[in-house]
Parts: structure tokens; C-alpha cells; sequence
């Protein structure tokens, strides 16, 4: 891949930043450095490998969704400047 101007404008543009010259010559160099280090996964032999998503064998763990005793709803709502049938009493915030 060739990191020419007109692709530094087109990243330019997308990212919406706006860089000086020298700015671009630099992100010129670093996108070519970077490219060019990436290229060298393509000497690796993949061959007979499985492809995978995540290099650990994990997958998610979830817990038993279990009811519990909670905070009692009275003692919570002495904290409330104002309550309604058991519940905080807040500004109406839309006309």
C-alpha cells in the first residue's frame, strides 16, 4: 500500500482534523512504518491453523439469575425530600 497525499487528506477528512505540513509528512512516515510491520505477519505459516477470535479458549461465564432480599423501600425513602406511593418524588422535567 502506497501512503500518498491523497490518502492523507481522505484520513484527513474522516478524522476531521485539520494537519500542518510537516504534520502530514510525519503521519506519511508513520502509516508506512506501520504497514510495512503489519506486512510481516504474511511471512507467518498459517497453515493448518484454526482461525480464532480470541487467543484464550473462554467463553462467558454467567451467573444463575437469582432473586435476593434487597434494601428495605422505607428506609431508602427517608433520604427523599419528597415520596409518592413508594417512590422519590422528582421535578417534572417536561412540559
Amino acid at each position: 500500500m502506497i501512503i500518498d497525499d491523497k490518502l492523507i487528506a481522505y484520513l484527513e477528512e474522516l478524522s476531521r482534523l485539520h494537519l500542518s505540513d510537516d504534520e502530514k509528512e510525519r503521519a506519511k512516515e508513520d502509516l508506512s512504518k506501520i504497514i510495512s510491520y503489519v506486512n510481516k505477519l504474511s511471512e507467518l505459516d498459517t497453515e493448518g491453523l484454526e482461525a480464532m477470535s480470541h487467543p484464550f479458549d473462554y467463553t462467558n461465564n454467567f451467573r444463575t439469575d437469582e432473586a435476593k432480599p434487597s434494601f428495605d423501600r422505607e428506609l431508602i425513602l427517608k433520604n427523599a425530600p419528597k415520596s409518592k406511593d413508594g417512590c422519590f418524588l422528582v421535578p417534572k422535567t417536561v412540559e
